[in-house]
């Protein structure tokens, strides 16, 4: 099963869009694999792939007792165990933007430790020397 062939460019673009901003209140932004699935959906008239995936998505984060930051915590601890350091980034930007410190991404840092060794920290202590770095930038 396809989109159906006749939904109009605009109703697709209007479907990607809203896709998009679901993205955008989670993270603060559309991170660029999403938008890479996104431009295939699109493409290859699978963009119900792609709303069946952000409505499940939207499900587990949001009706969730963990909240919206600590869930962005959770991800960001179990991305940097699985040493994926592009979507740990992003998660890391998300849980700040759900209201989490950095002193609480160090946390999950330090547990990391713990559970994943010294590759997940130092991961982790990367990520939040950059995001440091960003927040100096930024105010001076």
């Amino acid at each position: 099963m396809t989109d159906d062939d006749r939904t109009t460019d605009g109703d697709l673009a209007q479907r990607a869009e809203a896709l998009r901003d679901r993205y955008r209140t989670t993270l603060g932004a559309v991170p660029h694999g999403a938008e890479d699935r996104l431009h295939v959906a699109r493409t290859l008239g699978r963009l119900h792939t792609e709303e069946a995936f952000m409505t499940l998505r939207h499900i587990v984060l949001t009706d969730n007792p963990l909240g919206a930051r600590v869930q962005q915590l959770v991800h960001f601890g179990q991305l940097l165990a699985l040493g994926r350091p592009g979507p740990a980034r992003i998660h890391a930007r998300g849980a700040l933007h759900a209201g989490a410190e950095l002193a609480e991404l160090a946390g999950v840092a330090e547990t990391a430790l713990i559970t994943s060794g010294t590759p997940a920290y130092a991961l982790g202590i990367e990520i939040i020397s950059e995001l440091l770095r960003g927040e100096e930038d930024t105010a001076g």
